[in-house]
């Protein structure tokens, strides 16, 4: 299997990285090679995940790891986690593949505890705070790609823009040296991603949150919990009577 690692030293150090012309060099391997690899993908949300699949699944294979312990509150994950499982079905029906579904168990503590220890709770949207969320996030996928034997470990969070594509992937390319399994480079946003993903909510009825996830981020936007939390609550029980 290629390594993203090879095709980027023989790059120029000093020019901004395409990773989206990265994972097309590590693709164009499979082809060669006649392979269809296993991928282990991070989805935070439904909506990253539309085109993010629609995408990889032309040459791959692959599982939807949803591992996001920073949504808050509990009621908005499940809600998210029952929309994500919703759209991996559907699609599946109507492209004929065969998107699998895991989850991570659901631990805030642990979040909020890192948080907290490293006092980044004060931090902007996007900064270190973030950063240090794509690194637990990425972290717990990749070992669970390591575990289970996948071939490729990656995320859709660099479908969106308000995302740093470059930092997501020199995160998961530091990340695939702990634990020796293969990180996919992406900039799902690219080739008019971004724009595909809101066409494909559209198509699919997918639920679209107003906020990242995290309690700082939604504090910081204004999001009114309680509102939300209600919400969630009765998609959830609604859920419960189909």
């Amino acid at each position: 299997m290629k390594n993203a690692s090879e095709i980027l030293e023989k790059m120029n150090k000093n020019q901004k990285i395409n990773y989206d012309r990265v994972f097309q060099k590590v693709q164009e391997d499979w082809i060669e090679q006649g392979i269809r690899p296993q991928i282990l993908l991070h989805s935070c949300c439904a909506p990253c995940s539309t085109y993010s699949l629609e995408y990889l699944t032309r040459t791959a294979d692959v599982t939807i790891y949803f591992a996001n312990s920073n949504i808050h509150p509990a009621s908005e994950y499940e809600r998210r986690k029952i929309v994500q499982q919703q759209f991996i079905e559907e699609f599946n029906q109507r492209t004929g593949n065969e998107v699998k579904f895991i989850s991570a168990d659901y631990e805030p503590n642990l979040f909020i505890k890192m948080i907290q220890e490293n006092h980044l709770a004060g931090e902007p949207e996007g900064g270190k705070r973030c950063t240090a969320c794509f690194q637990m996030r990425l972290d717990i996928v990749a070992e669970k790609a390591k575990e289970l034997g996948f071939d490729y470990f990656g995320s859709a969070l660099t479908l969106s823009p308000k995302k740093n594509s470059q930092l997501i992937n020199e995160i998961g390319l530091d990340i695939q040296k702990i634990y020796s399994v293969n990180y996919l480079p992406s900039d799902f946003k690219k080739n008019n991603g971004y724009k595909r993903s809101i066409e494909l909510c559209k198509e699919y009825d997918v639920y679209r949150q107003c906020y990242c996830g995290c309690i700082y981020a939604a504090k910081a936007q204004g999001v009114d919990l309680k509102i939300q939390n209600r919400e969630a609550i009765a998609f959830i029980n609604n859920q419960k009577k189909i």
